[in-house]
């Protein structure tokens, strides 16, 4: 028994056709779609504050208006985390869009994520694991949407529903929770976004289709993705999505925790990545929750900088702006200079350096007309050849992602059936609480020999993201040789060399040796999330990439 789920969406905004895409390309049997971000929280709060009858989203409405009828057609259902904040909102538009469709679909949701509402908080909600998907799968369902369940339960609802596993099915659940991962970011999995993309060429690459996962009864798969759609699938790929956003070797879910040192991977053919081994352990007694709430008020000013002096004319304009502010001054000022200027130029542009002010404040005023007035009056007062690239405005909301826990015999979960019954959910029986995995052995380092300086990204790959304020790069590298180099060379001191902006904060190194990675986990580096934009790469979707161009001594027998 084969059961084959595919993707169609890594986010809210994701490539529209996709879900026509999955259904008319190939054999398929449910068809998943991720949607929920941390930053799409808090979009959605602010939607729902203004329409009670808002909070989910609205692409996957659109995509259903062909999506229904295909999927009917063809036998495959659909499972969605798209409902957001309002599943039940969503559940009666897809009844409605149905009925006027004449398609015979019977919609399902899940709900009871949400938690009671905090002061200043815009959205609560505890990561639900699959079990309640499973059961209106079980109950005839053709859709279920859902809120927030944590983006592998996509694929462990359909599992555990078509192989009837029971909650302590450690092993197999596990396996479903890394097909999962590895599914949930869309094109991730089939050479988006992919660290060795020039050794395929800019065709190979150039519209990736999206993955689908082949799980079977043990909980292994083979990831997959439809036959002739663009971009590929191999170790490189997948090992890539597997050290996205994840960390030690324990990965905690609601449904289990699968260890990531277990992972085999295997390529079995073209575009075909067999995930093996995976074990499980019993889930922590918590799930997590994520808050989104209001921040403050934000603006910033870019000053181009051109030419001659330009440390100088950045000093000039700090001192006035900070001059300017000073009666009345934001709670954060940031300024940040960004050397991209060249000397004897051929072109203004690149003769330019920007000068970055970002400020913050819990009035709207002082990050408004207090600084618009203090810029746009330096307009003829200030250095040689002043401009901004975009005059400031009047500010707007940020928000602020945090993490927390609630027991999950205290969280609601509840499948809302196709005829309307309610069904509580039970939390799993039994739990685990988490603990470090004991430090792995390292291979045997390489033989001493020549050394050349060269990039990291010569030889190895890397991938980072973000999980609230904290930032991962997960690093890996394709043979056995590179990888004693790596596990050895790569330490936290080195990271924090390579990459100056982590030297005072926090960093943790995981070792994962069946992959021949290193997954790092830089705390704090992203502030109060991406919704605060304390970064200029506020998700660190960049900082993987930030260090695989950093040079360092590598063996001459590795290049």
């Amino acid at each position: 028994m084969i059961l084959r789920i595919g993707n169609a969406s890594g986010f809210y905004g994701d490539r529209f056709d996709a879900v026509r895409e999955m259904l008319t390309g190939g054999e398929l049997d449910v068809l998943t779609g991720d949607y929920l971000a941390e930053l799409t929280m808090l979009i959605l709060g602010r939607d729902l504050l203004k329409d009670p009858s808002a909070g989910y989203a609205k692409t996957f409405l659109r995509q259903m208006e062909e999506g229904l009828g295909l999927a009917h057609e063809r036998g495959v259902r659909i499972v969605a985390n798209a409902g957001g904040l309002n599943p039940a909102g969503l559940a009666d538009a897809l009844r409605e869009l149905a009925g006027r469709l004449g398609v015979p679909a019977r919609i399902a949701h899940v709900e009871g994520d949400r938690l009671p509402p905090a002061r200043d908080v815009l959205a609560a909600n505890a990561y639900l694991g699959g079990a309640g998907i499973a059961a209106c799968l079980a109950a005839g369902a053709d859709v279920v949407v859902t809120g927030r369940v944590t983006d592998a339960a996509l694929v462990t609802g359909p599992a555990q529903w078509f192989f009837g596993w029971g909650p302590e099915a450690y092993d197999e659940l596990a396996g479903a929770v890394v097909a999962g991962h590895v599914l949930e970011c869309g094109t991730q999995a089939t050479g988006g976004n992919y660290a060795f993309f020039t050794d395929h060429g800019p065709a190979a690459l150039r519209r990736p289709g999206f993955p689908l996962a082949e799980l079977h009864a043990d909980g292994s798969a083979v990831i997959t993705k439809h036959p002739g759609t663009g971009g590929l699938v191999d170790i490189g790929t997948v090992t890539a999505q597997l050290l996205y956003e994840t960390a030690g070797a324990r990965y905690a879910g609601p449904d289990v925790t699968a260890r990531l040192d277990t992972v085999r991977l295997t390529q079995e053919g073209p575009d075909r990545v067999r995930i093996h081994g995976v074990r499980g352990e019993a889930p922590p007694p918590t799930l997590k929750a994520g808050l989104c709430r209001l921040g403050g008020f934000r603006n910033e000013v870019v000053f181009v900088l051109t030419g001659l002096d330009i440390e100088a004319k950045a000093a000039l304009v700090r001192a006035q702006i900070d001059d300017a502010l000073a009666k009345s001054a934001p709670a954060e000022v940031r300024w940040e200079l960004v050397r991209g200027d060249r000397e004897d130029a051929a072109t203004e542009e690149t003769a330019s350096a920007l000068l970055r002010l970002v400020v913050r404040d819990p009035d709207p005023e002082k990050v408004g007309r207090t600084l618009t007035g203090a810029a746009i009056e330096l307009a003829l007062a200030s250095y040689p050849g002043f401009h901004v690239t975009a005059p400031p405005g009047k500010g707007a909301p940020y928000g602020v992602f945090e993490t927390d826990h609630v027991r999950a015999d205290e969280v609601p979960h509840t499948a809302v059936l196709p005829d309307g019954t309610r069904l509580p959910v039970p939390a799993p029986p039994g739990s685990r609480a988490l603990a470090a995995v004991p430090d792995p052995e390292l291979p045997l380092p390489l033989p001493p020999g020549p050394v050349r300086g060269a990039p990291l990204g010569r030889i190895a790959g890397a991938r980072s993201g973000d999980k609230g304020g904290d930032a991962n790069i997960g690093v890996w590298v394709r043979t056995e040789e590179e990888w004693r180099w790596l596990a050895h060379t790569l330490t936290v001191d080195l990271l924090r060399e390579l990459l100056p902006e982590t030297k005072e904060l926090p960093v943790t190194r995981h070792v994962l040796p069946r992959l021949r990675a290193l997954n790092f986990t830089v705390a704090g580096i992203l502030g109060e999330g991406v919704a605060s934009q304390a970064r200029f790469d506020p998700q660190a979707k960049a900082l993987g990439e930030w260090l695989r161009s950093r040079h360092l001594d590598i063996p001459e027998v590795l290049l």
